[in-house]
């Protein structure tokens, strides 16, 4: 008999070598990691879901139900199953409800499976009719409701209400109804404002709801001092003139944003964050914060284009922030391409507190024209004040032309006193749909050379863009619109002196190109030499007409837009000669988010041309 000791031992041995064994047996496949897929990769399915109900409801349906979780879920018990047929019926009235369907009619039935199938969820609704506004309360708290103008604050709320009597009810639009109402209050005067109560009193019988709300205005808040934060390069004084914020006048959003892009745009600041502070000073006088990025002293930007009215060009700018002792900013350029060299410098200072600014500029230019060149000299000084929508300046400008070459007139110069006014009444400073904008100069002053004449000289611009109709394409359930326009420009100048007259060259006018009559090479419509040669000319008319249409891709409105126009313009030293020259032709504009980018194939009726126009940017 073995002793105890050794049998334990045999015992060990023998269960070492049956599990050893084990391993040499067919082994099972190991189940996949996504248990809910079958040995074959297809996904198993525990129920197919159907809905049955009108479209918009039934896609809503389909893709929050609570059951939609649940199909894929292999191992889906009968009784959990049951369990989540339950709860549908609650489920789907909830969802319902989220559109204005209280009273809904629904039907859910189950169906076994079988080996081949797997079981059926039928979910059948009736939606019933859905629940309208019935009546709407607005009710205004705070100060709010105390100030003068509360009838007029409350009876634009009620107007602009997003939600009015008669519409449907959806809980997306009660909801975003109240916080447009809330916006409202946040955008002029009441920056702290909050929503008090809100309530939806639903009649399932009437299907009817009736809605109140109640908004907490807080304090009526004013602009107060602007405190500039980051101020080492420059004044912080300046950055308070530049903001232009219009202390002491109740509190605007839109203001605000004004002030911190025109810190942002004045090439002074990287960055530009305004904050009305509402918890330090009183709401009477409330500080704005400025936290700015200041840029550095030098820029220096180094450029290469190319155009289609004078080929390959090359620019270097610079920009000094403050120059020594005055403080002023000095903008210098040197570009040169086919048809013009040029090196100019305009020197600037800061707004004063009327938002007046003193300036002084400089300017070499060479032009080369069709049979002559002209080397031209320009300066000028005076004050600037931009308010607004409208610019204005006053200056004393000197003028000196030498032209060169076959046919070139005598040499001239000039001294003028001017003025300009233009005013810019656009929806979008850069990439306009409505409104209109006008310029006006007007110059006087006398020739320099030879005997001395006086002069007078005037320029008009106007430009308009006027809705036609609008292009609608439904995008996600919304609908999406955008104007067709029609945009209408036109221009008049003149220099009225006598006949004998030597007139600096830069101080007549020449037309052409990519901004004025296109089909035509830049500045090549002038007055006539006898020898056939073009220069500038006393008398300028120019006009354009141009269809701007949005275009739709497979129904979906895209940035780009069509156009198709014509432009004439005439330049002539008698009133009476002026000849229109006329280009006709179709584009494509690219909405882009520094300006419309502009492709222009246009034919010049009289030049018998195809020419190519590209511009990138609106100005006026």
């Amino acid at each position: 008999m073995p002793t105890p000791r050794l049998a334990r031992t045999l015992a060990g041995t023998a269960l070492l070598l049956a599990l050893s064994g084990c391993s040499l047996l067919p082994q099972a496949t190991p189940a996949p990691d996504d248990a809910s897929a079958s040995a074959d990769g297809t996904p198993s399915t525990a129920f197919t879901l159907q809905v049955q109900a009108p479209a918009p409801l039934q896609e809503l349906l389909e893709h929050n139900l609570e059951l939609r979780r649940y199909t894929q879920l292999a191992d889906l018990q009968p009784s959990e199953l049951r369990r989540l047929l339950a709860s549908a019926d609650d489920n789907t009235r909830q969802l319902l409800a989220t559109q204005g369907y209280f009273s809904p009619d629904i039907t859910i039935e189950s169906s076994p499976g079988s080996n081949d199938a797997p079981p059926t969820v039928q979910v059948r609704v009736q939606p019933g009719a859905q629940t309208t506004i019935a009546q709407v309360d607005i009710t205004l708290r705070g100060a709010a409701a105390q100030a003068p103008d509360t009838e007029r604050r409350q009876a634009r709320l009620e107007r602009n209400w997003a939600l009015p009597v008669g519409q449907p009810f959806t809980q997306g639009a009660w909801d975003s109804a109240k916080s447009n109402g809330l916006r409202s209050l946040h955008l002029r005067g009441y920056p702290s404002a909050t929503l008090d109560a809100s309530r939806a009193d639903i009649d399932p019988s009437t299907h009817n709801a009736n809605l109140s709300v109640a908004y907490n205005s807080g304090p009526r808040y004013f602009f107060g001092p602007l405190q500039a934060q980051g101020c080492q390069r420059y004044d912080c004084d300046g950055a308070r003139r530049l903001a232009r914020l219009p202390t002491g006048s109740e509190y605007s959003e839109a203001e605000l944003l004004d002030a911190q892009q025109r810190l942002a745009s004045s090439g002074y600041y990287d960055t530009a964050l305004l904050t009305l502070d509402t918890e330090h000073g009183p709401p009477e006088a409330a500080p704005v914060i400025a936290q700015l990025t200041e840029a550095k002293l030098h820029k220096l930007v180094f450029g290469v284009g190319v155009s289609t009215d004078s080929g390959a060009r090359l620019s270097l700018d610079h920009q000094y922030n403050r120059l020594p002792w005055l403080g002023w900013r000095a903008s210098s350029k040197i570009s040169v391409d086919r048809n013009t060299q040029l090196a100019s410098s305009e020197w600037v200072s800061l707004p004063n507190d009327e938002n007046w600014r003193r300036f002084g500029a400089g300017q070499l230019q060479r032009d080369n024209y069709s049979s002559y060149a002209v080397n031209s000299l320009q300066l000028r000084g005076g004050v600037s004040q931009v308010s607004g929508h409208i610019d204005r300046n006053f200056f004393l400008q000197y003028d000196s032309a030498t032209p060169h070459g076959s046919g070139a007139p005598d040499a001239s110069g000039a001294l003028s006193a001017n003025m300009g006014w233009t005013g810019r009444y656009f929806d979008d400073p850069n990439s306009p749909t409505r409104g209109y904008g006008l310029g006006a100069e007007l110059g006087v002053g006398s020739t320099l050379r030879g005997q001395r004449n006086p002069f007078a000289r005037t320029r008009l611009r106007w430009q308009s863009f006027i809705a036609l109709g609008k292009v609608a394409i439904g995008a996600d359930g919304a609908q999406i619109t955008r104007n067709a326009r029609l945009a209408l420009r036109a221009e008049g100048g003149a220099v009225l002196a006598s006949d004998n007259a030597d007139l600096p060259t830069n101080l007549l006018f020449m037309t052409g190109g990519d901004t004025s009559v296109r089909g035509y090479g830049y500045r090549s419509i002038g007055a006539t030499t006898d020898s056939g040669g073009t220069y500038g000319g006393r008398y300028l008319a120019v006009a354009s007409m141009e269809w701007q249409r949005p275009i739709a891709i497979r129904g979906d409105l895209t940035h780009w837009e069509s156009a198709v126009f014509i432009d004439a313009g005439a330049v002539s030293n008698q009133l009476r000669q002026l000849q229109a020259q006329v280009g006709i032709g179709a584009g494509l504009r690219w909405r882009s988010p520094v300006g419309p980018l502009q492709t222009d194939l246009a034919w010049g009726v009289q030049d018998k041309r195809l020419r190519l126009h590209l511009r990138l940017g609106f100005s006026f």
